[in-house]
């Protein structure tokens, strides 16, 4: 069976799948269509102001509108954001203060929050180096949170708990809002006044709830992900209890500024638009991680999430295990990208991870990954980590080459 012939295949067998992914779209399509429809979003909230940017209108609404879709008191969305590792940073560093401790519960954070943190790169002004100290739950050895620690894990210091929804670069399940409320009440019931931050990246609109609407006091993510619709240019959001969005929202401007700063230079119609497309687009990243998995699983390759496991983000992980087929399986995906097909990708160093990494990604929005792209840190087992996809349409032609070219390597 030829790679043409394994895509028609997987489309058939997945038919339900994709059928179910449909169902869910309009369901979050319908919370954001009534957020927009209760905030009486207009063309007048798509002008925007300069300099300081007070007095922002659609900036204002845009803010009200987000808390009301993902259930919060408030919510910061900011271009000013620079990713999701930014808005993540404010919002730990708007909660935390010297002689705090950070517990991480979900195993060891994603690769650019170690400089945050403190544990690469001394020197920059992390965490560690305010006197915050850090601890993390190791995962158990089937890959998933260890429960039982947990239940006693939290100590009379532990001022903030983080969450992250996203498997990242490791090769364990991406968490379900139901593993996010069990984890959050675990910890309440150790200490209510203890902080449940949730690294949100990568799981907007896969269900019906975000992390805020069953218990997390915040939750940070980025606009060039899912929450963007891949058509926002950049920026991120913070949200949850106003009190925190707002301290938060003091570490990306200045105390006394806080939410009422930053001018969104006219991108408003954008960032009103792209959350509007949001639900649509995860659906289409969702079909488009599951075909790529059910076609390598078939192949033989170690797939995570499992082909037809529910989703938990827009990440496919597909465990290749030599760099010559990572670098092969990102070079095909580049060259079925819409911008920058010609261009080779090469493994090489990025600033805030440890590795030498391969990517590709022929993105209109540079570094969107809710548009279709691929990477993978060159360490053994050698994982590539596919994300996003505007429709699964074009997910299914690059798997064409892709799986042409990892099989040439063999």
């Amino acid at each position: 069976m030829n790679s043409s012939e394994q895509l028609q295949a997987a489309e058939q067998a997945l038919s339900p799948i994709f059928s179910g992914i449909d169902a869910a779209v309009k369901q979050n399509l319908q919370r954001v269509l009534s957020a927009f429809r209760n905030k009486h979003v207009g063309t007048h909230h798509f002008a925007s102001v300069s300099g300081y940017g007070h007095d922002d209108l659609g900036r204002g609404i845009l803010d009200h509108v987000f808390a009301e879709i993902v259930q919060a008191e408030a919510a910061a969305v900011r271009v000013q954001f620079v990713s999701g590792t930014h808005a993540i940073a404010c919002a730990l560093y708007g909660v935390l203060r010297p002689g705090d401790e950070m517990l991480a519960v979900v195993g060891s954070p994603y690769d650019t929050l170690e400089e945050v943190i403190g544990l690469r790169s001394p020197g920059q002004g992390s965490l560690l180096e305010f006197g915050i100290r850090y601890r993390k739950l190791s995962l158990t050895d089937e890959g998933t949170v260890d429960w039982h620690a947990l239940k006693n894990a939290i100590k009379n210091d532990t001022r903030l708990v983080l969450i992250q929804r996203s498997c990242g670069y490791s090769w364990r399940s991406s968490l379900a809002i139901a593993e996010i409320e069990k984890i959050i009440r675990i910890v309440k019931q150790q200490n209510p006044e203890t902080v449940c931050f949730v690294d949100n990246c990568y799981g907007e609109f896969i269900e019906d709830r975000e992390p805020t609407a069953i218990g997390a006091d915040l939750m940070a993510g980025s606009l060039i992900k899912n929450p963007g619709g891949t058509i926002v240019t950049a920026g991120g959001y913070v949200a949850g209890k106003a009190e925190l969005v707002e301290a938060a929202a003091c570490r990306l401007t200045a105390p006394g500024i806080g939410s009422a700063g930053g001018a969104t230079f006219d991108q408003n119609r954008l960032l009103f638009q792209g959350l509007f497309l949001a639900p649509q687009m995860v659906g289409e990243a969702m079909k488009g991680n599951h075909l790529t998995a059910y076609v390598f699983d078939q192949l033989g390759y170690a797939v995570n999430p499992a082909p037809f496991a529910p989703r938990r983000d827009v990440i496919q992980a597909i465990k290749l295990g030599s760099p010559q087929k990572l670098i092969a399986f990102c070079r095909a995906i580049q060259q079925n990208s819409p911008v920058g097909s010609y261009l080779d990708p090469v493994p090489a160093a990025m600033h805030g991870y440890e590795s030498q990494l391969v990517m590709a990604g022929g993105t209109f929005i540079d570094g969107s990954t809710s548009e279709f792209s691929a990477d993978g840190p060159l360490r053994q087992p050698y994982i590539v980590f596919c994300q996003g996809g505007t429709h699964w349409t074009h997910v299914a032609i690059a798997l064409e080459a892709a799986i042409e070219a990892v099989q040439a390597v063999d």
